[in-house]
């Protein structure tokens, strides 16, 4: 499949996804977020994890304003609503990153602003380079956080300092973003791909069970207790039907290291 807006390369088991406008660092348009969508449906199809990563200087400066952005589409009363372009666009590709059938990462190479915050902020693991900040940027121009930012924020820190984010609207360095627990490592700046590859690595080398796990955790944001426990019996029960359980338990009993395949 072949993209304009981004680019995607496969190697490992590792579905490699750039946004490629370095121009802007990396400001999303509706034409971007729908070959995003195109392109991590493919990963799903012939990967066993996702880097999603920006060229350039920057992961994604958010919606490209000047383009078919916040103010693209009209609503009945023949003004903007972004709202529109939130739910044909954005809202269903943030919900096709929280439902994956397989892990991923975001390399965060430099700024990552409002959209573009939500989307570095949603990646199972977060590697940031040192240059690297998080921005919700929405004050700045009279809108709202989107792209999950108000149920994402407050459940991967506290109430009080996502407030602060997003009221605030201030630059968070990567520093003190994984000193707040929002991501899980800082590097070099030279580093931040080969941080990123080597977790995608390993979990591209991990059994299938790992997509199930990784939407385990992402259903708990909203589960009870009882309603969790039912829910890993349920997904126990898919991994234990797997080729790849089947090779664990063995190479187990037989004391060697597991070859997984990924199904």
């Amino acid at each position: 499949m072949s993209f304009q807006n981004i680019k995607y390369d496969l190697a490992e088991g590792v579905a490699t996804i750039s946004i490629a406008d370095p121009g802007t660092l990396n400001a999303l348009k509706a034409e971007t977020v729908t070959e995003l969508q195109k392109a991590f449906a493919q990963a799903e199809r012939e990967a066993r994890c996702a880097v999603l990563t920006g060229e350039g200087r920057g992961f994604s400066s958010g919606v490209n304003l000047s383009g078919a952005g916040v103010g693209s589409m009209l609503g009945p009363d023949g003004l903007p609503d972004a709202g529109l372009v939130l739910a044909l666009h954005y809202n269903p590709f943030v919900t096709q990153l929280r439902e994956l059938s397989i892990p991923w990462v975001t390399a965060v190479n430099g700024p990552a602003a409002g959209v573009g915050c939500a989307l570095a902020l949603l990646g199972d693991i977060i590697v940031a380079a040192e240059s690297a900040y998080f921005l919700q940027a929405f004050r700045r121009i009279g809108l709202v956080p989107d792209g999950g930012s108000t149920y994402l924020l407050p459940r991967a820190t506290t109430r009080a300092r996502a407030m602060e984010l997003m009221l605030l609207g201030e630059k968070l360095p990567a520093k003190t973003a994984a000193e707040w627990g929002l991501i899980n490592k800082v590097v070099p700046d030279a580093e931040v791909m080969d941080a990123a590859m080597q977790y995608a690595r390993a979990l591209a080398e991990g059994p299938s069970s790992l997509g199930l796990t990784r939407n385990l955790v992402w259903e708990s944001l909203n589960n009870s207790w009882h309603e969790q426990l039912e829910a890993e019996a349920y997904a126990q029960g898919i991994a234990a039907r797997s080729e790849d359980a089947r090779e664990g338990i063995m190479a187990f009993v037989q004391k060697r290291p597991a070859q997984f395949k990924g199904r």
